[in-house]
């Protein structure tokens, strides 16, 4: 610990040295001219500076603002020695960067208790700034191993569409008859085929969805639109998924329901993704209730149903990327975990917001708010 006085008084000078004589890993260093206060300072690199204020030719308060002015010295504490007992002055001496303000010289005690504490705090905030720059150098790699995942993800799943939809296009050919009659069972293996390849084309849709938005690149579309008609719309083709389960999809909407501002694309996208869930983890010959809701400044729409519910220790995972809970869908479909994710990141560029309950009749409700 290094002690630096700036004092033009010797015996002030020798009282002080006397005073922290024999303390433990402290040096003092005295300097009598207080015009080369800053550059004996900045060569030292103290741990504690002790000042007058009043000293010949230079301004003590002058003095306190040019230390935190000099990147040297702007965060070394400084303890004002002084034989003003003046409100006005010590409230001056803390406004120009003052740590400390003693009146007339303290005992050696006290002293040292001073400086100890100042010195304390001094490195202390040294360590919180040092950590500060570790963290912040760390959380750039991270930005560019993030930027460099997200670009990797796109170009893998870009390049992984094309042939998965053509593997879907062949199926369809197959399956149409187009290309002559199947047997049986060349009908069923095209069938496993077509299933599959929808399946995996949902999935790297979902990872080109993902590497978009994670790389700032949602783009919205945003114009009034019918949020009834729009739920209505996937409320009906999901129907016909949900039905090979015998699950019924009930949607009845209020009447007079003001239009709404936003991307009809990818709302449908989350109504679309809650729709689906819902059925997937629904057990078969179950209800999906489908509500809108609207109040000043805001309206939405809801998803119920009669699954499983969320396990309240897995609720953190719920809308995060890769998510997957320990629910299994009840007809083996498949999941990437990205699906809830995506529509979270969908809401909020919106300026809504989603949040799933769990129902106390069973199952889970869950709702989307957007603003009017």
């Amino acid at each position: 610990m290094r002690v630096l006085l700036v004092d033009d008084q010797a015996i002030v000078a020798e009282a002080v040295r006397r005073s922290l004589a024999n303390v433990p890993a402290l040096a003092f260093h005295h300097c009598a001219d207080p015009a080369k206060a800053i550059a004996v300072a900045t060569e030292l690199n103290p741990t504690v500076i002790l000042q007058d204020l009043v000293m010949p030719g230079v301004e003590g308060l002058e003095l306190l603002k040019q230390y935190r002015a000099t990147p040297a010295t702007r965060t070394v504490p400084v303890i004002v020695l002084s034989t003003k007992e003046d409100s006005k002055v010590k409230a001056q001496a803390f406004e120009f960067g003052a740590n400390d303000y003693v009146v007339k010289l303290p005992d050696r005690v006290e002293l040292i208790a001073r400086i100890r504490f100042q010195s304390q705090f001094f490195l202390s905030q040294i360590q919180r700034d040092e950590a500060y720059v570790a963290l912040s150098a760390l959380n750039r790699k991270l930005e560019v191993a993030d930027t460099a995942k997200n670009r990797f993800l796109g170009m893998a799943a870009h390049d992984l569409r094309n042939p998965l939809v053509v593997v879907r296009g062949f199926a369809e050919f197959l399956r149409d008859g187009t290309g002559g009659p199947l047997t049986v069972e060349q009908l069923d293996l095209v069938a496993t085929i077509h299933t599959s390849s929808c399946a995996m084309l949902k999935m790297v849709n979902e990872l080109l969805d993902v590497a978009a938005i994670e790389a700032g690149e949602i783009k919205l579309d945003v114009q009034l639109h019918d949020l009834a008609a729009l739920v209505a719309r996937s409320v009906q083709l999901a129907g016909f998924e949900a039905a090979k389960k015998r699950t019924r999809i009930v949607f009845m909407p209020p009447a007079g329901l003001p239009r709404v501002r936003l991307d009809a694309d990818k709302v449908k996208q989350v109504i679309d993704n809650l729709l689906s869930n819902a059925a997937k983890y629904s057990p078969p010959g179950s209800t999906i209730t489908v509500d809108l809701h609207t109040r000043a400044g805001e309206c939405g729409f809801s998803v119920r149903d009669q699954g499983p519910g969320i396990p309240e220790k897995e609720r953190g995972r719920l809308f995060t990327d890769f998510g997957r809970l320990s629910a299994v869908p009840t007809g083996g479909e498949t999941s990437t975990g990205l699906g809830l994710a995506i529509c979270r990141k969908i809401v909020e560029a919106h300026h809504g917001a989603i949040a799933a309950e769990n129902l106390l009749e069973g199952g889970c409700a869950f709702r989307v708010t957007l603003a009017a």
